[in-house]
């Protein structure tokens, strides 16, 4: 079983902890938990973050995070889902996680006819050669947590006071720049919940 937990507008720090602490102390039969969530303006480096990637922070804070991948940008209007998933549980490895990740990503921007893909050389989902959702996990014990973060309906700037993920000029792209329909974070997070349900309780999705 999967349960949702739905977290509003939270600042980093404290939902981070509460990340670690599930982590820590979940047991072999503790259900998985999907928390949906925006978070006020920050950065935040992963583990193998460079300092050099941080170009212009400004009056916007920078925090470290045990997650992988670089820095990345996380504010109002993205939808962030934490994924604390017991892959070991699910006999599943790492890839298997990201690709039903990706997928479900993928699907949820179809109903806003958004043509999107995966890339193998740069983490994270692609409309074009625009990034419009960032992956960033971390696997310990077996149980995933982190997660992604998907540009809904949100100011861009901040993503150019940093080289995205580590990639120096990528671009970056939200829903509302992709399509002529109507969007709310609402709508695409309820769209979200269903398509990682989909692919995460069948544990064929990934193989």
């Amino acid at each position: 079983m999967t349960r949702i937990r739905e977290l509003g507008v939270q600042p980093y720090q404290p939902v981070y902890e509460d990340m670690l602490q599930f982590t820590a102390d979940r047991q072999p039969d503790t259900d998985d938990e999907l928390w949906f969530l925006q978070h006020e303006r920050v950065f935040t480096q992963g583990q193998a973050g460079k300092a050099e990637h941080v170009l212009m922070p400004g009056d916007i804070p920078v925090v470290q995070a045990d997650r992988g991948g670089q820095v990345t940008y996380h504010g109002p209007g993205q939808l962030v889902v934490y994924l604390m998933i017991d892959i070991k549980r699910k006999g599943w490895g790492p890839r298997a996680l990201v690709t039903a990740i990706e997928q479900a990503i993928v699907a949820t921007l179809k109903r806003w006819s958004i043509e999107a893909h995966p890339r193998d050389d740069a983490p994270g989902v692609y409309v074009g050669a625009r990034k419009i959702a960032s992956l960033g996990l971390r696997i310990r014990h077996g149980r995933s947590f982190h997660g992604l973060a998907l540009n809904v309906d949100m100011d861009l700037e901040p993503f150019h006071r940093i080289n995205p993920c580590g990639y120096a000029g990528m671009q970056m792209t939200q829903i509302r720049d992709e399509t002529d329909q109507p969007v709310s974070l609402d709508d695409v997070a309820s769209e979200l919940q269903q398509q990682l349900l989909l692919l995460l309780e069948d544990d064929r999705a990934a193989d």
